[in-house]
């Protein structure tokens, strides 16, 4: 699986402070993947308390990052689970 990213990925991680590395390991070895609007994924996994969330869309065995951040609203989003 390649994981690749949008222009505008790599802005908001830029702007978040999120390495990329991150946001691959959330894609590779999540606790939880849901469905997003329009056809996307949500990888979600939890981090210090928090939750990492990356929407992506699959192309193929392929992953296209579209963005991601960090929330502390862990209930909200289910990560209380993982």
């Amino acid at each position: 699986m390649e994981i690749m990213f949008i222009p505008h990925a790599l802005q908001r991680l830029e702007e978040r402070g999120i390495p990329r590395e991150l946001v691959e390991e959330a894609v590779k070895n999540p606790d939880e993947v849901r469905d997003g609007y329009c056809e996307r994924k949500v990888a979600q996994k939890r981090l210090n308390g928090k939750l990492i969330r990356v929407i992506f869309e699959e192309e193929g065995e392929d992953v296209v990052v579209i963005t991601a951040y960090v929330t502390s609203k862990v209930r909200k989003y289910g990560g209380e689970r993982a």
